[in-house]
């Protein structure tokens, strides 16, 4: 039976804790800020659309709401500026939103949408603030990272035929060897596969899609529909739990870390080898600075 965010935050208490969480209107992070709150947690949370992200946390109090799009390097940086004025520490930053399965677009910058929006704008919003950062850095990944590596030599699909999938996996990778590379640095830092969830997450998807979902599913054993409160348990488990002191840098998933797998396989759990990998992560690093103008941070 998959753990909830009940089980997990029983018996600890956040006060005096100040936490950050993005993509605060919906899904896994509304059900995440409702649980450090409910702690006592003092709470900011990101949002693209503050009109959107106060209806969908009505009713939860302990609330800051920041306006900042990950899409958007600029915004990124007055996010992180409104962020910096308001804290001194940072207890929690866990990097929740994302995007899945979306059509090529492109970012502000000219990135493409979904390793633009789930690792970069991410990338630069935690180096920004990393200086007042004195806790654990929690990055939601996927098992969708099983779908793709980093394709080097064309990450933003300028040249190479655009696949969604493969594109959402290769930003789901980059979520884990961007943890990895955080923890080489000192940062206590997991990466988290929330599990399937009915969010937002899956507005892009379409009826083959759900049927391919299905069938891989059933090829790789079952991979069960969660609730909102079992998705958002390994992100509050990573955030809190004693039991992962000392641990840093590790994928987690179900409230548990998870083991290495053959590259494509379709096992309902467990992780790619080269998204683990400590030459990647430093790779991926030094690239990432040099995306979003960012060299020598962390």
């Amino acid at each position: 039976m998959a753990c909830t965010t009940a089980d997990v935050i029983a018996g600890i208490d956040l006060t005096g804790r100040t936490a950050i969480v993005t993509g605060a209107s919906a899904g896994l992070g509304v059900e995440t800020i409702r649980t450090l709150t409910g702690a006592g947690a003092r709470v900011l949370g990101t949002v693209r659309d503050r009109a959107k992200g106060e209806a969908a946390l009505a009713g939860i109090d302990g609330v800051e709401l920041v306006e900042l799009d990950l899409a958007s390097l600029a915004s990124v940086r007055a996010g992180a500026d409104a962020l910096r004025g308001r804290v001194g520490r940072i207890d929690l930053l866990i990097n929740n939103a994302g995007v899945m399965a979306t059509p090529l677009e492109r970012t502000a910058d000219g990135f493409e949408l979904q390793l633009g929006t789930n690792h970069l704008g991410h990338f630069l919003l935690t180096t920004l603030l990393l200086d007042l950062v004195d806790g654990r850095i929690v990055n939601l990944s996927s098992r969708g990272h099983l779908r793709s590596g980093i394709g080097w030599d064309d990450p933003h699909y300028r040249q190479r035929p655009y696949e969604k999938w493969e594109a959402y996996g290769q930003s789901k990778t980059a979520n884990i060897l961007f943890t990895v590379g955080l923890a080489a640095r000192g940062h206590t830092a997991f990466a988290v596969h929330p599990g399937r969830i009915p969010t937002e997450l899956s507005r892009h998807l379409s009826q083959d899609d759900f049927a391919d979902l299905a069938k891989r599913g059933r090829a790789g054993g079952s991979m069960p529909l969660k609730s909102i409160e079992e998705g958002a348990a390994t992100t509050i488990w990573a955030a809190t739990s004693p039991d992962l002191d000392g641990r840093s840098g590790l994928y987690l998933e179900d409230c548990h870390a998870s083991t290495t797998v053959a590259s494509g396989t379709e096992q309902p759990e467990g992780h790619r080898a080269d998204a683990v990998d400590p030459e990647q992560a430093e790779r991926l690093w030094l690239w990432s600075e040099a995306e979003v103008g960012r060299n020598g941070s962390g």
